[in-house]
């Protein structure tokens, strides 16, 4: 079931974000849970973080944002994980399925999310969902501990048959 985040999902939130399989993808380091805590808090203020929950444990997380003024049909994905506890059960799909339909309802036309060329099992997900490649940010960022910068591959899923100036 997804659902807002609350306070009481911090603990579990960071567990997952924190987790070696799965920190390398999200935007933040390896870091103590107090220093955890401003991010959390940042995250549930923006009133579009959500969490996944399967047999009363939280399960996975997403966060969507809305863009604005002649982009408002859009919304981009981020913060998006499942714990490796449930990889390969189906949540991550369930996770995006229920998002797209919430947002579909909510007026969203197009999504938009960015991950990293050294994440296959990311791309594999999302091109099988119908996300598209759309272009590359190069050196989009750097960290802890590597010696290079990380680029990012930008994806997006159009969610009705738009008319384009190019169509």
């Amino acid at each position: 079931m997804l659902r807002l985040a609350t306070p009481a999902d911090r603990d579990a939130v960071y567990s997952i974000y924190m987790h070696p399989e799965v920190i390398p993808y999200l935007g933040y380091d390896p870091m103590p849970a107090e220093a955890f805590v401003p991010i959390f808090q940042e995250l549930l203020d923006c009133r579009s973080f959500y969490v996944f929950e399967r047999d009363g444990k939280v399960a996975g997380f997403i966060r969507s944002s809305r863009q604005p003024g002649r982009a408002a049909h859009v919304a981009y994905l981020g913060t998006f994980a499942v714990s490796p506890d449930w990889h390969g059960t189906g949540v991550a799909r369930q996770i995006m399925e229920e998002t797209i339909a919430l947002l579909k309802k909510q007026g969203v036309l197009r999504l938009e999310l960015q991950l990293e060329p050294d994440n296959p099992r990311a791309l594999a997900f999302y091109t099988k969902l119908g996300f598209q490649q759309e272009g590359r940010l190069r050196a989009a960022y750097k960290r802890a501990g590597d010696p290079h910068y990380t680029d990012e591959i930008y994806m997006g899923l159009l969610l009705a048959d738009l008319p384009t100036a190019s169509s």
